[in-house]
């Protein structure tokens, strides 16, 4: 069952045609903040008829022979499969050039486009650079007020639009929108059938000021921004109209400016209200204190995660994780004295001039905060470095994946040893996330390969056979003087400035 949250017009006399397209199953799509606010966008246009599609969708009332466009959104690296599968579903050709006039026009946004939309030109027939509220909705509206025109027509017109890419169009630059966030983008639609079930979560800020010279995250979402005080209280009480579960979303959610007034609202809240559930996907260690932690332990959230990306402070210098191991400890002692009962440590293998020494150092750390922190649950989550565009440490490849899998079995083999439980990413596909991010205009075939055979991990490396070396993607460090294949998109800070950061993570060894 959905609960919708904003005011529809079932009545629509629209002439135009839209899929929004998940590129997962419902479950997944209902817990898709971005989705479902862009839906929203789109479904307020008096002009447009609007509809959700997911891979396990079965039955739709728009059917595709009257389907003007399709949306994708496009989180992850891996989503291309589900995008093949919906267009495959629907008779679609994979390749934009091998479709006609009768088939509905393809475009998608989302952070993977926005960071490099080369490896999908011939995919997609536009592509939504940055924000996507506003764009969106103006490609839409050309797409609406020219129906009936050719499709070159309609993608020359929304070539004009700044921040949308269109391959079939000579664009020389293409500057990534950023929009001012005068709302609280919150979730629209409840569902009680969503992986997170009827769970109405809230983006209190967009964009990261510390920059993690690892993070697409902070670097592709600058400047950061804020949403209004007084709309986010009025978006907490529309939440609480609805469900008992509210959360908290942001890169830097707690730098929020009046973020203390903000737990004191909820919080008080809680005290009237004693069913209310609150969470915070992750906090900042350097952006715990007690009115947080106090909030949180009264909103029913058991265990909390942090990142500290590498043990050693050296290490958390190199990749510009400015936070001191006394901050560590101070953090996991706030959360356990207020409440919690437990924390999720983040960390990263594989970070560039990562040596034994920075292994052991957070063995040595786990070790310290479990035995400072008695009958406290202490888990840490290891990921592997994945060099990401637009960020400082774009040129700098992974390590070999024999390397980085023998220091996740030493890693495995001392947590073990010394009690702390420990997860591990898959080095392999991680290695594959690695080759997609830094992809370039070769890899249509390749990834068409890679779905028709049925995406597992040998569907990768058999479809980059007599291509391309794979390790050229994932591992060659690039010269910082050769241009890069997602050089054309105009981001702040610009190329320069990364290089001279990444020049400066060097002089710190």
């Amino acid at each position: 069952m959905e609960k919708i949250l904003y005011k529809q017009n079932l009545n629509k006399n629209a002439k135009c045609n839209i899929w929004c397209a998940y590129p997962a199953c419902y479950s997944f799509a209902m817990s898709s903040l971005g989705y479902l606010w862009i839906f929203k966008s789109i479904d307020e246009n008096e002009n447009v008829n609007v509809e959700r599609i997911y891979t396990d969708s079965k039955l739709t009332k728009l059917q595709i022979n009257e389907i003007d466009a399709i949306c994708f959104s496009f989180s992850f690296d891996m989503d291309f499969v589900g995008i093949f599968q919906i267009l495959e579903k629907y008779n679609i050709p994979l390749k934009s050039s091998e479709r006609n006039e009768n088939h509905p026009l393809i475009f998608g946004g989302g952070p993977v486009l926005t960071a490099n939309p080369v490896p999908y030109k011939e995919i997609f027939d536009f592509m939504v650079i940055g924000d996507g509220e506003v764009i969106n909705s103006k490609a839409i509206e050309i797409i609406s007020s020219m129906k009936g025109l050719k499709k070159t027509e309609i993608l020359a017109k929304i070539a004009e639009i700044e921040g949308i890419y269109v391959p079939a169009v000579y664009q020389e630059k293409i500057i990534k929108h950023c929009v001012k966030i005068e709302e609280c983008v919150y979730t629209p639609i409840l569902s009680d059938e969503a992986f997170f079930r009827n769970m109405f979560i809230m983006e209190l800020s967009r964009g990261c000021a510390n920059c993690c010279s690892f993070c697409m995250a902070s670097y592709m979402n600058l400047p950061v921004r804020f949403a209004p005080l007084e709309n986010i209280i009025e978006t907490i009480d529309l939440g609480l109209k609805y469900t008992n579960k509210i959360a908290l979303l942001g890169a830097q959610v707690t730098a929020h400016p009046k973020f203390k007034q903000i737990c004191e609202y909820i919080y008080s809240k809680i005290q009237s209200c004693p069913e209310i559930e609150m969470s915070i996907s992750s906090l900042r260690v350097d952006g715990v204190d007690d009115c947080i932690v106090k909030t949180l332990a009264a909103g029913h959230q058991k265990h909390v995660t942090i990142a500290i990306e590498a043990g050693s402070e050296r290490l958390r210098k190199v990749i510009n994780k400015n936070v001191s191991e006394e901050q560590i400890f101070k953090t996991v002692e706030t959360i356990r004295k207020n409440g919690l009962k437990g924390v999720k440590i983040y960390a990263m293998i594989g970070i560039p001039t990562e040596n034994k020494a920075d292994l052991d150092e957070i063995i040595s750390l786990a070790k310290r905060i479990k035995q400072a922190n008695k009958g406290f649950d202490i888990s840490f989550a290891f990921s592997s470095f994945i060099p990401k565009p637009n960020t400082p440490l774009q040129w700098h490849g992974r390590f070999e994946t024999a390397e980085l899998e023998n220091r996740q079995q030493y890693l495995k083999k001392e947590f073990h040893k010394i009690g702390v439980k420990a997860s591990f990413s898959s080095i392999k596909w991680d290695y594959w996330q690695a080759v997609l991010s830094r992809g370039d205009g070769n890899f249509t075939d390749f990834l068409i390969d890679v779905y028709k055979s049925g995406a597992k991990l040998g569907a990768y490396k058999k479809a980059c056979k007599n291509r391309f070396n794979p390790d050229d993607y994932a591992i060659r460090n690039y010269n910082l003087s050769e241009k890069l294949p997602w050089d054309f998109i105009e981001v702040h800070p610009g190329k320069e400035v990364l290089a001279d950061r990444y020049k400066k993570i060097f002089d710190l060894i």
